[in-house]
């Protein structure tokens, strides 16, 4: 499964040159990220509601060329990898009118995050203590 998430570029979110300031990307992936959950049937709202949160773990993202103040574009998100213990996202930039299948993204990132207990951060095994969630994983999962 893949999503889309439209998104269009504040100008408080560009630098002095006019560009998106690159720590800008991460607000964007962590808007797509909830809305490829909800998407999915697995809202993040569940992993919190039971105790829970899931934390970055690693970020590896690559910037190839700039989204502007005012520029419509979309994010793309998909799971790549998954565990009992973290999953993977593969997001992706484009801008409005760009082809994913064929266009290189504007930005392109891996994004891991790991679960783990509220109060302790300790991780815990998601396909124990949310077993539901887990299998949505396992149909919403690519790889």
């Amino acid at each position: 499964m893949e999503s889309r998430t439209p998104i269009t570029v504040r100008y408080g979110e560009t630098d002095m040159m006019g560009v998106v300031y690159h720590a800008n990307y991460l607000l964007y992936f962590e808007d797509a990220r909830i809305d490829f959950l909800e998407k999915a049937g697995c809202p993040y709202q569940v992993i919190e509601d039971a105790g829970y949160m899931s934390p970055v773990r690693n970020i590896d993202i690559t910037y190839h060329s700039p989204l502007r103040y005012g520029e419509k574009a979309f994010v793309t998100t998909r799971i790549v990898k998954h565990s009992p213990v973290k999953v993977t996202y593969e997001q992706r930039v484009f801008r409005d009118g760009m082809d994913p299948e064929t266009d290189t993204p504007l930005v392109a990132a891996r994004l891991t995050f790991c679960t783990v207990d509220r109060t302790d951060f300790k991780p815990i095994n998601l396909k124990r203590a949310l077993p539901d969630l887990y299998a949505r994983y396992e149909v919403i999962a690519e790889g």
